[in-house]
Formats: C-alpha cells, structure tokens, sequence
C-alpha cells in the first residue's frame, strides 16, 4: 500500500466529483448554443458556478473558469499588467520572492518580452511578506505601479500572509491587487468579497483578482477559476467568442465544472473540523520527525501562520531528492521543496528567498496532508523517516568529491 503525502500537488478526486464528471459527461450540448441540450448544459454550467462562487465568497459571475491555477495566474497578471500600462506609465509589479513558478515565469516573461520592472519584495527567515515592506515599495515606486502579486499561502513552506493588511494598502496607494490561492483553497476560510470590504477595496483597486484549481480540493485536473471583481480591468489572453464577459473566451467544460462544483461543496463543508483535524496530524508529523531526525530543521512558521496540512524540512547533509526516492521505496510519497531541470538537482527557490544557505535549499523536503490522510498514513512515515535519511546522508550532496580508495 502506498501512503500519499502531496496533497500540496495534487489531491486524490473524490469519487462524489468523479461520479459527477462521467454523469455530466453525457450530457450533450454547448452552453453557448440555444436550442435545448444547449441550454440544459447552460443549466448546468451556471449552477455549478454558483456553487464554486458561494465557496469563495464572490458573485456567480465574478468566477471566470480557466483550464487551472497557471492560466488563472497568467490571465490576471498579464491581463491587469496590459489594461494598467496600456500608456507605458505603469512598468513596476510588486511580487514577493519565492512564489509559484506560475507568477515568476509570467512575471519574467513579461520582463522580458513587454519591458515590466518587477520589484521583488523580501520574505523573512519563515516566508512572511511584511506588510511595511509593500508600502515601502508603494510609496518607492507610486504611481507607477502596475499591480501587486502574492500567494494567500506559500506551497512550499505553508506561509498564509497578511492578505487583508496588504490588500487595505494596494487600495490606499489605487493598485489592484492578485492572490494566488491555489495551495489556500480548500484549506482555509476564503471570502472575497468580505476582504474586498474589510480592506477598503473598490472599483480596480485593492483586492481585484483571485486564482484557485480543482484538483487541489479533490475536484478533476484541468479546470480552475480566476475571481475576477465586477469593476476590475483585465485585458483577455484568448479571443474567440468572447464567453465569460469576454475575459476568458472558449467553450466552457461543463462536466469539469460540475465536478469542481461538487469538490468545492464538499471542502466548504469540511472548512467545520478538517482544519482542526490536519493540523492535529501536521503537528504529529513535525514533532515525529524532528525526534526522529534531530538535526532537521522545520522551515516556515509554526501554529496558525501555516497551513492546516503543510509540514517542510531541511535535511542536513543529503540531498531532498534522495530522500524523496527512499521514502518513494518505502512506500510514502512526498514531495521535494527543490526543482529538478535536466537532472541537476537546484536548491528550492523558496528556501532562498528566506535567507536560507544554499545546503539547507537543497535538503528541503515537503509533507503535505489532505482529506485522504489519516493517523496510520502518519505512523507509517514517521517509520520510513530515520532509515531513509541514514540512506541519504550517506550518499552525501551529489556534488561531493571522494579521493580514490575511500
């Protein structure tokens, strides 16, 4: 039996939401068209938003579906990033070290390809964006400020940051203001409409934007939404038929969409005591290894600044990708916090960004819990741990140098 412990990647679906995906499946017709089975699908497609909207605290229409979290991310900051320097007076976005890929590689592109200034905001030694470090960059940089950018909380290291405070600050300087809540969705209470208000947020100021996916809260893969506020100014990515106040045009996935609806019904519900309930576990996880090996290093913060599911380590002296394999063989699937290109193991960004050495960077490994996970899924990790990291720290970093005959 194989336990899995990176929920953060993706979480199992939940055979309520495959169930409606094969049911609505069979349905023939495009929401687009009039004649019956079209409007049947439209039928279906509107409700089902409405649900995916009332989990978010947001208006039906304010829920623009998308193929998932990157095109939601790509959508909103280049679609802002387009509107707001139309004119070219507006180059600089505010965006926190140790984000997504998703946002750094659109914000590099843009960069790259339609002359933007990012303007990287530090994170401290537990990857929390400072709010005085915003209104410092705001004031810095005034009216030509694009947008701000930031993760509601860190997939890596689990980090929820201060998104009212700073949404209350995009407001006061009239920036709009994108979230990236994908890894939050699910797992924490999102209400957009109760931020927009509690922060001051209004017309295409402050909190404006929103992204989250399906298949993080056991919904299908390939579908997401981007929160877009009625009185945002988002220039579209897609051109076609203009569907979905002609931010995001295509045909709409009916059947994904019912799913999603149906996942994020079930992780509203579970909002009650699933946060309790991994927390609990989390906590079981972090102490479990940090007894086991002592010389470990939880990254992020503890208590509620993190996520109810989130546990992340660095291991001294082993590579996190050797550990990940020996976990993988043991029969516990978890997750590194570095990335691998071209087979060269890189040090997790994330880490970095948090003032962390480059040998801490690259010995990060990630647990991440979800609805499936249980007390034994634990156990059985907490049993894999101390034989597996005996393992890889004696294979040492893969860039070692051994003399001859040792």
């Amino acid at each position: 039996m194989v336990v899995y412990l990176d929920h953060a990647a993706t979480t199992p679906m939940i055979p309520e939401a495959i169930e409606a995906y094969t049911d609505a499946m069979r349905q023939v017709g495009n929401p687009a068209s009039i004649h019956s089975q079209g409007q049947s699908a439209k039928r279906m497609l509107e409700e089902a938003r409405e649900v995916i909207a009332s989990s978010l605290g947001c208006d039906p229409i304010e829920v623009v579906l998308t193929s998932g979290g990157t095109e939601s991310i790509n959508l909103a900051l280049k679609g802002i990033y387009w509107k707001r320097n139309a004119d070219a007076t507006r180059p600089v976005i505010l965006a926190p070290g140790g984000e997504h890929h998703a946002t750094i590689d659109t914000l590099e592109w843009l960069e790259k390809h339609e002359g933007a200034h990012i303007a990287w905001l530090p994170l401290d030694d537990e990857g929390s964006v400072d709010p005085a470090a915003v209104e410092r960059a705001l004031a810095e940089h005034g009216s030509r400020v694009a947008l701000i950018t930031l993760l509601w909380a860190n997939n890596e290291v689990g980090t929820i940051q201060p998104i009212t405070e700073i949404a209350a600050l995009a407001a006061a300087h009239d920036v709009p203001l994108h979230v990236d809540a994908v890894a939050a969705y699910g797992y924490l209470p999102i209400d957009f409409a109760a931020v927009r208000r509690a922060s001051g947020s209004t017309g295409n100021a402050g909190l404006v934007g929103l992204s989250i996916s399906a298949h993080k809260v056991g919904g299908p893969v390939g579908i997401g939404a981007l929160v877009v506020s009625r009185s945002a100014a988002v220039e579209p990515l897609l051109h076609g038929g203009g569907q979905q106040r002609q931010v995001r045009s295509g045909t709409q996935d009916v059947a994904g969409t019912v799913a999603f609806a149906v996942a994020a019904r079930q992780a509203d519900a579970r909002l009650a005591v699933e946060p309790a309930r991994l927390t609990a576990l989390r906590d079981r996880v972090i102490d479990g290894v940090l007894v086991a090996v002592p010389s470990a290093r939880l990254n992020g913060p503890t208590g509620d600044r993190r996520l109810p599911g989130n546990a992340h380590f660095a291991f001294p002296g082993c590579e996190g990708d050797s550990l990940l394999f020996l976990l993988d063989m043991a029969g516990v699937s978890v997750s590194t916090g570095s990335a691998c290109q071209a087979g060269i193991p890189e040090p997790s960004h994330v880490l970095r960004a948090m003032g962390r050495s480059e040998l801490d960077a690259r010995g990060a490994l990630r647990v991440t819990l979800g609805h499936s996970t249980t007390d034994a899924d634990v156990d059985a990790l907490l049993a894999a741990v101390p034989q597996a990291y005996a393992q890889a720290a004696r294979a040492g970093l893969s860039d070692r140098t051994t003399a001859l005959g040792s």
